[in-house]
């Protein structure tokens, strides 16, 4: 089922009271979507998101992803400075999928790292914190978003 039929599916069933939550097959078809994505890119002015992310994606046994080196500063004076990271990317990548990492919100409201579609739509997001109350550093927390996100459309680490 490709991703428009999907949501207009959803919408249908919200639309008619019919819907009562995420099917194995909706769940199915972002884990595709992201195991078949050709260009991944990630938006960073430097490596260390981009070292931990592919870790993570190997561990995954996901394709690895590629560094977009554009200064994404802007984002930050947006309501949602991640989503506005990953929405920078889209606008000047070729790629099929976005992963991008930024504050959640207002200053001191935490980190979320979110994947994203070459629509612009949200597949998956993992969080955490401000700095200041997990006290863990960039790439420890970078790690334990991305394995939130995956393991929450049901991705497990490959054995071995």
């Amino acid at each position: 089922m490709a991703f428009e039929k999907m949501i207009r599916n959803a919408f249908e069933q919200s639309e008619n009271n019919t819907r009562f939550g995420d099917t194995p097959e909706e769940i199915a078809e972002i884990q595709d979507y992201i195991i078949n994505a050709e260009k991944i890119c990630i938006p960073n002015k430097n490596g260390i998101k981009v070292e931990v992310l592919n870790e993570v994606l190997t561990e995954y046994g996901l394709p690895e992803a590629k560094i977009l080196q554009i200064n994404t500063n802007t984002a930050d004076t947006s309501r949602i400075p991640a989503l506005a990271k990953a929405y920078i990317a889209l606008d000047q990548s070729d790629a099929d999928l976005i992963i991008a990492r930024g504050r959640l919100g207002i200053p001191g409201s935490g980190s979320l790292l979110i994947f994203i579609d070459n629509k612009g739509r949200i597949l998956t997001a993992g969080m955490s914190p401000s700095h200041l109350i997990h006290k863990k550093t960039i790439e420890e927390a970078v790690y334990k978003e991305a394995c939130e996100a995956l393991e929450k459309i049901g991705f497990k680490k490959i054995e071995g």
